[in-house]
């Protein structure tokens, strides 16, 4: 056996070691899904949002994309935003990248690699207020670390200025948006203090949080 047929064996084994060990799990699963976090992270296969945060299917409502982005044009991660704030009712939006993230690497590098180069693009924009800075930090290692903090911090106002949820704030909906990243060298997250529950603390908190990553570089 090998392959994807592999994988259909490996599914089997789970599925009936989880209803050993829980007879009602997946009839619970079935009749209903109530996350109260929504994770919007990267693409990489070695950030598994379920595991890393120690919670069962059904408890966290995820979308994926390369470097964990959130841009007003892309319908697919504003509808997973729209279904997790409005219908699903989650009270927290974790965005949160990752150490290491090649996504993050190409966009600081540069080098042209085809179509995704539109989609680095993103990145590119939500980093250039911080070229100088980066350029100034002597360590490539340091830097890609940095490149990928900020890049969450720019993503998580992205998603604050969303009509979707400046939208839910305006209704009164409790809902707060986190940032944070994973370090694939010890699997642990890290709150990089950026934390929006309303309108009226984004721009201020963005300002004190990207002066503290820049000031830790």
């Amino acid at each position: 056996m090998s392959g994807a047929t592999e994988l259909l064996e490996n599914n089997r084994q789970w599925a009936d070691r989880v209803a050993a060990n829980e007879p009602e799990f997946f009839a619970r699963l079935a009749a209903q899904q109530s996350p109260t976090y929504l994770w919007i992270g990267c693409s990489d296969s070695r950030v598994p949002a379920n595991q890393v945060v120690d919670l069962l299917p059904g408890e966290v409502f995820v979308h994926r994309n390369v470097g964990n982005v959130v841009v007003h044009d892309d319908l697919n991660c504003l509808s997973v935003l729209q279904y997790a704030v409005e219908v699903l009712g989650v009270r927290h939006v974790l965005v949160v990248g990752h150490y290491g993230c090649g996504g993050v690497r190409a966009a600081w590098d540069g080098r042209p690699l085809g179509l995704i180069d539109n989609w680095l693009r993103h990145i590119k924009d939500a980093l250039a207020p911080h070229h100088a800075a980066l350029e100034a930090i002597a360590s490539e290692e340091e830097r890609l670390d940095r490149l990928a903090e900020l890049n969450v911090l720019a993503q998580v106002t992205h998603v604050c200025r969303t009509t979707i949820v400046q939208d839910a704030w305006r209704r009164g909906q409790q809902l707060s948006v986190h940032g944070w990243i994973y370090g694939l060298r010890d699997g642990r997250l890290r709150d990089l203090g950026l934390t929006c529950t309303g309108p009226g603390s984004i721009e201020s908190a963005h300002r004190d949080a990207v002066a503290r990553i820049l000031a830790d570089g």
